[in-house]
């Protein structure tokens, strides 16, 4: 009888896959399911990403492609790094990926060992801890208050660095909550990591471009290029260019570190898809029009779901100052029950019974360290957003003491 490997034994699958998963199975039965679990641009992709791919076919370029990615791709990234972050970077420090999640795989088996600490400011999406977990690596959290505007601070990030860190990961504009991190926050967070000159930086910037209300997104590169050779950026065209499915992502770093991630890849998938990469390529190097149209209906529609929240008695709902989630606060209903009599002991039972009763697929805040709240995806047509959000107007007010 077969048995799964130690490392994998206890390893749950990610909360937002699992939510979806059976949104999915609802969907399927003929239940009217919203759902709300993802982060997937509800928008095509670029037509420039669709004629870079065809380009590809046309030119003959489907076989193996390199494995730290194609020149035309490298070079786009480089370029893009140039434009959109004031930072010279050659293609030697970059690497391409099967989307940030193979970067961030890469990178923690390239450098983890048994017992390494990496520290993850909470909430946090999923699959930091839950990756860390698989190559031996211990998380240590670090909460974010939601009084604090979901923002770590300085002081609690020095507290839980110890000789066994290894990496710091820093993900803003952060998902789940949107939260963007300032200069002063930065440079903070940077006085404390020239403390600890041991400790590795992962930076996951892949919402950049998706910022409200007037704010521009900076990497910690651009207020502490001392620490350019700890520093390991993750990003990649799936969230700004609605390119979920190409699965293409990319990161920057120390050249020695790249060189690791690259022998890890390539003793895994081996390149990525040559396809893919020439429209990733071409997305790159179109203007930014059309990511700025997208941010434009992102800010509208955070706008709107927020209100609608707020709205709602029982839920707290912080402003998401970037990504496309919103994340209202459940503490007030925690441990009633709803209308057809389940016990709402947590945000995960509230998360289930939503789905269940109510048809919205979210995901529980507790899966990404920080509860009892809800992670709902505002990348979703104005007409689901306003339905979802009566619907759970109704299912919270159906609540019974």
């Amino acid at each position: 009888m077969f048995q799964p490997a130690k490392r994998l034994a206890s390893l749950p699958t990610p909360a937002t896959i699992a939510m979806a998963a059976r949104a999915r199975e609802l969907k399927a039965q003929g239940k009217p399911i919203i759902s709300l679990a993802l982060g997937q641009p509800d928008f095509p992709s670029p037509e420039a990403a669709l004629a870079g791919a065809v380009a590809e076919v046309e030119a003959g370029r489907t076989g193996y492609p390199p494995i730290p990615g194609q020149k035309l791709l490298l070079e786009a990234v480089a370029q893009k790094f140039k434009r959109d972050n004031g930072l010279d970077v050659p293609v030697s420090q970059i690497m391409v990926c099967n989307g940030g999640k193979q970067a961030i795989f890469n990178a923690f088996m390239a450098s983890l060992n048994e017992g390494d600490e990496v520290v993850v400011p909470a909430p946090y999406w999923v699959s930091y801890p839950l990756i860390a977990q698989m190559f031996g690596g211990v998380p240590v959290e670090v909460p974010c208050r939601e009084e604090d505007g979901f923002r770590p601070q300085a002081e609690a990030i020095a507290k839980a660095i110890t000789q066994n860190t290894r990496w710091l990961v820093l993900n803003f504009p952060n998902n789940p909550t949107g939260a963007i991190l300032e200069r002063a926050e930065l440079e903070a967070i940077a006085d404390v990591l020239r403390q600890a000159p041991h400790v590795m930086v992962m930076s996951d910037e892949i919402y950049e471009h998706l910022t409200f209300d007037g704010r521009h997104h900076l990497s910690l590169l651009n207020v502490a290029p001392d620490l350019a050779d700890r520093v390991l950026v993750i990003n990649g065209v799936s969230k700004a260019y609605a390119m979920t499915g190409w699965r293409v992502g990319f990161a920057c770093g120390p050249e020695a570190l790249i060189k690791a991630m690259v022998k890890v890849q390539g003793n895994s998938t081996s390149g990525i898809c040559t396809l893919a990469q020439g429209g990733a390529a071409a997305a790159l190097q179109e203007d930014m029009s059309g990511v700025i149209a997208m941010r434009g209906t992102y800010e509208r529609r955070r706008d709107m779901v927020v209100k609608a929240l707020r709205d709602i008695k029982g839920l707290s709902c912080a402003m998401p100052e970037g990504a496309f989630y919103a994340y209202p606060g459940l503490k007030a209903l925690i441990g009633k029950r709803s209308s057809a009599g389940r016990l709402l002991s947590d945000d995960v039972a509230f998360a289930e019974a939503l789905l269940e009763e109510a048809h919205i697929a979210t995901v529980p805040g507790s899966a990404f360290g920080y509860g009892p709240h809800l992670r709902l995806s505002f990348a979703a047509s104005d007409e689901e957003l306003i339905e979802a959000c009566r619907r759970l107007k109704v299912f919270v007010e159906q609540i019974q003491a």
